[in-house]
């Protein structure tokens, strides 16, 4: 998976991070701007999650988007 998260996929997933680990503001996503190494790293110091269940997690939403957006007919 890539380290960083497009565009269009990070706005998707601020929204889905908010809504799984509330504790993270606006402001702090903000300034990853889709890094992902950061972003799990953001969350393992608000939750104390391991790492590769944080990683599971946005690989499974980045997922999911792109099969929607397949089944679409459009790109992410």
């Amino acid at each position: 998976m890539d380290s960083d998260i497009t565009k269009g996929n990070w706005k998707i997933l601020k929204g889905k991070v908010k809504e799984r680990w509330g504790k993270i503001t606006d402001d702090e996503l903000d300034v990853l701007e889709g890094k992902r190494d950061q972003l799990v790293g953001l969350i393992q110091k608000h939750y104390g999650e391991a790492k590769d269940s944080v990683e599971r997690q946005l690989d499974e939403w980045n997922e999911a988007d792109y099969e929607a957006a397949d089944q679409a007919g459009r790109t992410p």
